[in-house]
């Protein structure tokens, strides 16, 4: 079994993303720092503790990845409480996606929450993608037409309104991890048979490919094929390189020149199914 990893910082001053590969588990973390903006322990923002956080119960390994998911959660709460955050507006909350993976005898355990991915490849080249979801973030890049047309920071006013807005959504809507208990409504969990699959693909959505129309539902397709011909490292190259053409995010609707990533390739999976070697 071959291990693939990148973790790599976007446009912010910090990589808010995180990953975990441990043993048999692998796992990517998209945090999300609340709207205020606060930060703690030494300019930490709080989507890079939430994230964290997630990832070290993980990391244990032990016990049904749905009970690990429910920790990760209730640590969040605990870390928020720690600091002081006013948990009654939803805005102040930090949270995290989740996709993480568990392979063992012949078959995939994952769970997800929020818009990381999980995508099966076969040996026949055939793709799945385990959770597919409508993006959250939908109706706010729809904005950016307008907001190409005008150039106007009253169209970037109604993009914020629209983020204060979808946060406010959180768990209500769509789910993540930001210590609230209704986000275990929103948690996806399931087994599914490792047989004829080749390659177990964990990503943030920073690894997505720019697409000058936002989609309701996201068509993985060219990322898929991108990947089988560039590696992991290449495709991500290949996007980095495809968002430095657009610095300005005008012409693929995006919140930053360039997302942080978290990704996993597990790849060479027998033929049957079974990781060579755990």
């Amino acid at each position: 079994m071959k291990i693939e990893t990148i973790l790599d910082k976007g446009s912010a001053r910090l990589n808010e993303d995180t990953l975990v590969a441990q043993g048999n588990l692998f796992g990517v973390f998209d945090g999300a720092t609340s709207l205020n903006k606060t930060v703690f322990e030494k300019e930490k923002t709080g989507g890079l503790i939430a994230s964290s956080a997630a990832r070290s119960v993980f990391a244990t390994n032990h016990f049904p990845l749905k009970a690990l998911a429910h920790t990760a959660n209730h640590s969040i709460h605990q870390h928020m409480v720690r600091h002081g955050v006013d948990l009654t507006r939803k805005e102040n909350l930090w949270s995290t996606s989740a996709a993480v993976v568990r392979i063992r005898d012949n078959t995939l355990e994952w769970v997800q929450t929020g818009d990381a991915q999980i995508i099966l490849i076969y040996h026949d080249n055939t793709h799945e993608v385990v959770v597919d979801r409508e993006d959250h973030d939908y109706d706010t890049l729809c904005l950016w037409p307008a907001r190409k047309k005008t150039g106007t920071s009253g169209t970037d006013t109604r993009i914020c309104e629209q983020i204060r807005k979808k946060r406010a959504e959180m768990n209500l809507t769509y789910g993540v991890l930001n210590g609230e208990p209704h986000a275990m409504d929103f948690l996806l969990h399931g087994r599914k048979s490792l047989d004829q699959v080749n390659t177990v693909l964990l990503f943030t959505d920073g690894l997505s490919i720019p697409s000058e129309k936002p989609a309701k539902k996201k068509n993985f397709t060219p990322l898929v094929t991108l990947y089988r011909d560039l590696g992991l490292s290449g495709l991500k190259h290949r996007i980095r390189q495809i968002e430095k053409t657009d610095p300005e995010c005008r012409r693929f609707p995006r919140f930053k020149t360039h997302d942080d990533i978290a990704a996993i390739a597990v790849q060479d999976l027998s033929p049957a199914g079974h990781p060579k070697e755990l």
